[in-house]
C-alpha cells in the first residue's frame, strides 16, 4: 500500500501513525503546522485524505486554517496554567460530530489530547516542556458562521484558544460534508482521528 500513498499519508506512515484505508470515505483528517511561531495568522492547513470508492484514487483536500491559539488568548489566558497549544501527534477517535459551544455543528473533542501550556503572555508560540493530556474542548470549527464561502479570515484573534480553526466557511463546510459522508458510508464509525503534523520538506 505504501507506494500508492500520497505524500501526506507517507509522512504519517513514516512517523508511525495509522493511515486509514478500509473503504470509501474512511477519512484521514490532518493538520499541518507552519514553522511560523508568531501567533495570530491563518498560516496552517487542515486537510483530509480519502477515497470516494474502495479502489478509487486518493483525494486530498487542503483548507487554510490555524492550528494555534490567537494572540488575544496567549496574552490573556483562559486557564491559569497558560493557553493551550495542541501538541503534534495522532489523536485516535478523539473527535465526533457535535455542537461547538452549543452553537453549530463541528468536530468536537471526545477523547483526551495533549497540549502545551504557554503561560508567558506574549504573542510567540512556545512549544516547551512536557505536554499535558486531557479533555480541553479543543474542537475543529469555523472562524465565522454564515460568511461567504470563499471569504477568508485574516486574524485569528479570539477564534482560537487552542482549537483547530478554518479560515474560510467553505473549507469548514467541505470538511463537515466529508464527515457526514463517512457516517453515511459507515454508520458505526462515529469517531474521527485527527493527526497534527509539523510542516516538512
Amino acid at each position: 500500500m505504501g507506494s500508492e500513498l500520497p505524500p501526506v499519508l507517507l509522512r504519517m506512515e513514516s512517523l508511525g501513525y495509522a493511515v486509514f484505508d478500509s473503504g470509501p470515505y474512511d477519512l484521514n483528517l490532518f493538520g499541518i503546522r507552519s514553522p511560523n511561531r508568531t501567533a495570530d495568522s491563518f498560516d496552517d492547513l487542515i486537510g483530509c485524505a480519502y477515497r470516494e470508492t474502495a479502489d478509487g484514487p486518493w483525494r486530498i483536500d487542503y483548507w487554510p486554517a490555524t492550528t494555534d491559539p490567537g494572540a488575544d488568548y496567549l496574552k490573556d489566558p483562559m486557564n491559569s496554567a497558560g493557553t493551550a497549544i495542541l501538541a503534534t501527534g495522532q489523536y485516535r477517535s478523539a473527535y465526533m460530530i457535535g455542537k461547538h459551544r452549543g452553537q453549530y455543528e463541528a468536530l468536537v473533542q471526545c477523547a483526551p489530547v495533549k497540549v502545551w501550556r504557554d503561560d508567558d503572555r506574549d504573542n510567540v508560540l512556545d512549544f516547551e516542556g512536557d505536554p499535558v493530556e486531557g479533555i480541553y474542548g479543543i474542537n475543529i470549527h469555523a472562524s465565522a458562521q454564515n460568511k461567504r464561502g470563499d471569504a477568508r479570515s485574516t486574524r485569528v484573534g479570539k477564534w482560537s484558544a487552542g482549537c483547530q480553526v478554518h479560515a474560510t466557511q467553505g473549507g469548514f463546510d467541505a470538511m463537515m460534508a466529508l464527515a457526514h459522508k463517512q457516517l453515511e458510508a459507515h454508520p458505526t464509525w462515529t469517531k474521527f482521528t485527527y493527526t497534527l503534523l509539523d510542516e516538512w520538506r
